[in-house]
């Protein structure tokens, strides 16, 4: 019905080792597997992490389509849809909302404000990532649900969802139903399932290399030549 298809969900455990990751260290860490090229794999800078408090984010895709800058031809307003709460049930959580808004003017009204935020936090959803708006700030904020987004609206506008469980392209990410995202205050990315378990151990180890070069720069023994060999030798 959706197109979505089934995700092999990782234990708890490897999602909250995930989750403990920054952003910057994730990236590195899944630039060292060469499954993808540099300038791929992240939402760019049009899309902004509205609560750079948080901790990170991490979950799987659902895909939301939306429109509604405009009103439909017959009066009145869009019929409201509750299958979607469908399909973000048949994906293992926890889960993020991936919205995009397909309006002829994107951004103008807000799919998720406060009721759907708490409809979507009972369905074991943790952030929406949207290229669009989102509203009731304050609300959010305080639930510990991230937000990121392309800006903020007043109003839901005409907004209704037009598809669902399809791939959605987001500030340059293409993401299909049920990829891993990560998101913290430096952006959102997505992480490939089949090095996913992999990336923490691997992420310890980048971490520990780069504390070394910086102890090292600031310590009172730096010199340039042991610090090219430093990086010379800091290779996967």
């Amino acid at each position: 019905m959706t197109g979505s298809k089934p995700t092999l969900a990782l234990s708890a455990e490897h999602i909250e080792a995930l989750r403990r990751l920054d952003a910057c260290t994730l990236a590195n860490a899944i630039e060292t597997f060469h499954e993808r090229l540099r300038n791929e794999g992240f939402v760019d800078s049009s899309v902004r992490c509205l609560f750079p408090q948080l901790h990170a984010m991490v979950g799987y895709a659902a895909t939301i389509k939306i429109r509604g800058s405009a009103p439909p031809t017959a009066d009145g307003g869009y019929a409201p849809r509750t299958d979607w709460w469908d399909y973000i049930e048949s994906l293992p959580a926890p889960r993020v909302v991936v919205v995009q808004d397909a309006s002829s003017r994107p951004g103008l009204g807000s799919l998720v404000g406060a009721v759907h935020m708490n409809i979507l936090r009972a369905l074991h959803c943790v952030g929406v990532v949207t290229d669009g708006a989102v509203r009731d700030i304050p609300a959010a904020q305080s639930a510990g649900f991230h937000y990121f987004a392309g800006c903020v609206s007043v109003s839901h506008a005409y907004t209704h969802i037009v598809e669902m469980g399809k791939q959605v392209e987001i500030g340059g990410l293409k993401v299909q139903s049920g990829d891993l995202l990560h998101g913290d205050l430096h952006g959102v990315q997505s992480i490939p399932l089949d090095i996913a378990a992999e990336i923490p151990s691997r992420a310890a180890r980048i971490a520990a290399r780069e504390q070394a070069i910086i102890a090292f720069c600031r310590s009172p023994d730096f010199s340039l030549g042991k610090l090219r060999e430093m990086v010379e030798n800091d290779r996967f």
